[in-house]
Parts: structure tokens; sequence; C-alpha cells
């Protein structure tokens, strides 16, 4: 059985509430601008992903983020899991992600985290992008039980749950 029901159709575009910002499904082709936004934020990206993900490595060249990309494109296709990219307008500049996965732990039915540049953290369009996603996520998605890492609880106390089978 998958995590999502076979008649569930993804959202393609999400406004940011207050801000001339959207979510979208990130894309290889997006590329160019997701690199210096991963390794503009490297350090911070790192203190909260990479205990849990070894994410983003601080190596990480240009293709590898590509291959990254065309990983995440090809796993939304087949709504395996989700990484939304946060665009501006006129989608010349990644400020951000949000991810959407089955549960990698126990006692949730959907996993659900995100970020923003440095130059948004504790902007209004981070504030919006916080108040966006728990609001969008019981509105459009199929889950009972989300869990949103970072937030409800800390990577740290996620790591010591159990498996999800």
């Amino acid at each position: 059985m998958s995590w999502l029901p076979d008649e569930f159709v993804h959202p393609v575009h999400v406004p940011v509430p207050g801000t001339a910002l959207h979510l979208r499904p990130i894309r290889e082709a997006d590329t160019p601008l997701d690199y210096p936004a991963v390794m503009g934020s490297r350090e911070r990206l790192w203190e909260i992903f990479g205990p849990a993900w070894a994410w983003p490595p601080e190596t990480m060249t240009y293709e590898e983020d590509r291959i990254d990309l065309l990983r995440h494109e090809k796993e939304i296709a087949a709504h395996k899991s989700f990484n939304y990219a946060l665009l501006d307008e006129e989608e010349t500049a990644i400020l951000g992600c949000v991810y959407i996965d089955p549960p990698e732990r126990t006692g949730s039915d959907g996993e659900i985290s995100w970020w923003v540049v440095d130059d948004l953290v504790g902007g209004e369009e981070e504030r919006a992008l916080d108040a966006l996603v728990p609001r969008w996520i019981a509105a459009d998605w199929p889950f009972r039980q989300p869990r949103y890492l970072g937030r409800d609880i800390t990577w740290q106390e996620w790591l010591t749950l159990p498996r999800a089978s």
C-alpha cells in the first residue's frame, strides 16, 4: 500500500499569503537557483539537517546538487516524496524548500520539514511560510498524523524514535 491514496493529486503552485513568494515542485532545471541557495546557507542547514540526513555536505558540487534535484523530480512524479521550492514571483531565486516525506519513524503518516535561506531567517517571509505550511498540509494533503520535524518534535527526538516498517 502506498503512503498516499492512488487518486491524490499533489499541488503544483501554492502562494505564500502576504508575500510575493510561492511553492512549486522542484525540478532538475532549478539547479542554477538551488545550488547558491543551499550553499549560501549551508552551515545553518547542516545544523538543522546534517545529523539526520547528512545534508548539505560541505563539499557538495553543482553536479551533485543537479543529481539530487533530478532524484527529487522523479520521486515527485512517482509520489514517493515531495520537495517544494520556495520561489520569488519571477522564479529567479530559490529562497527555501519544503519537504513532504513518507514517515521514516513511527508515529506519523507524513513527515514535513522546511527551511529558508539565511537572508530570510526571522523575517516576514519566514513567518508567512511557517504559518502556511501546517495549514496547507491540513487542507491539501491526506495526512491524519503529520509530523513537523524541527517544529513539533526536535530532530534529536525524531532520531531516537523507532524506524517505521
